[in-house]
């Protein structure tokens, strides 16, 4: 298998050097979910991972199933020491790192009244600077490299926003802001960086990953608009099946689809910014400019190019 990924970090096409080596991943959040699609996803490419998570015997098994292509590693994202030393650890075992995927995150639902402290910190941690504290420290080593990709597991609410998750739409929107900087910045050095903008996926994500505000009465309606239910959705509770009769626009895509998007993704000489990823993820993201774009069109003064 021929991978695309040593670039040239002084050439002004960006060329690449086609090699036979595997492609060395480094995965955050990779004990379930997105994640764990990801990394099975690149082993069974023939690449090597090193996949992190809060706890590390989750990831046992890929280190049995592939053994010597595969460093399972606990990480917690928030801590930026930590991240730095899973980092080198990555290079100490395999010399290198192509493809940085920062998966690791959660869902906050809740109106923005409804939100404590410690829920809006928490959130901003682990989805904003859990993502910067591992960017900033595989900079330098890509850079060194003059190649890379490093990959921002995004969101369609990066683009727009949805009641209830105004603390999640807004660590994606921040994740996105430093990530589209980073982009121009490190592109001369050969380095690539996309904003994985995905929808639904069948995975925990909306079920015990969710973390729920407490609910206040004022946003009932709200919520029952949002939800179906006036109540916040209790995630200890077994998952209810839908009923018999019911007609969803879309329904969410396994996690493979998502992980077969992003080897597509990297396999791409030429990556863009920003990727959409997911059944219905193109058409959330059209609604939201849409709506954007009727905001500004109500001022005299804008003219849409």
């Amino acid at each position: 298998m021929v991978h695309e990924t040593h670039r040239l970090a002084n050439s002004p096409e960006e060329a690449t050097i086609p090699t036979t080596e595997p492609r060395t991943w480094f995965i955050t959040g990779a004990g379930r979910g997105l994640g764990r699609a990801f990394a099975t996803a690149a082993l069974d490419a023939g690449d090597r991972v090193v996949a992190t998570a809060r706890d590390a015997t989750t990831l046992r098994d890929l280190e049995a199933a592939h053994p010597g292509r595969t460093a399972a590693l606990q990480l917690d994202v928030t801590d930026r020491e930590a991240a730095a030393e899973a980092v080198a650890r990555a290079v100490d075992r395999f010399g290198r790192i192509d493809v940085v995927v920062n998966n690791a995150g959660y869902g906050l639902m809740g109106a923005v009244e409804e939100i404590t402290e410690d829920q809006a910190r928490s959130q901003m941690e682990t989805n904003f600077f859990g993502a910067l504290w591992v960017t900033q420290a595989v900079i330098p080593q890509l850079r060194a490299q003059g190649s890379g990709h490093i990959i921002q597991i995004s969101s369609v609410g990066a683009v727009g926003a949805m009641p209830t998750f105004g603390l999640y739409n807004a660590s994606k929107w921040a994740l996105e802001g430093f990530s589209a900087s980073a982009a121009e910045e490190l592109r001369p050095f050969g380095i690539s960086v996309t904003m994985a903008q995905l929808g639904g996926f069948d995975t925990d994500w909306a079920g015990s990953s969710m973390r729920f505000a407490t609910a206040n009465t004022a946003y009932d309606e709200t919520r029952l608009a949002v939800l179906g239910t006036a109540a916040y959705p209790d995630p200890s509770a077994p998952p209810q099946a839908e009923p018999e009769d019911s007609d969803p626009e879309w329904v969410d895509a396994p996690p493979a689809e998502a992980a077969a998007a992003l080897l597509a993704l990297v396999d791409n000489p030429h990556p863009p910014v920003r990727q959409i990823i997911g059944t219905g993820a193109h058409q959330m993201v059209n609604m939201a400019l849409a709506a954007r774009r009727a905001d500004y069109e109500a001022d005299a003064e804008f003219v849409w190019p």
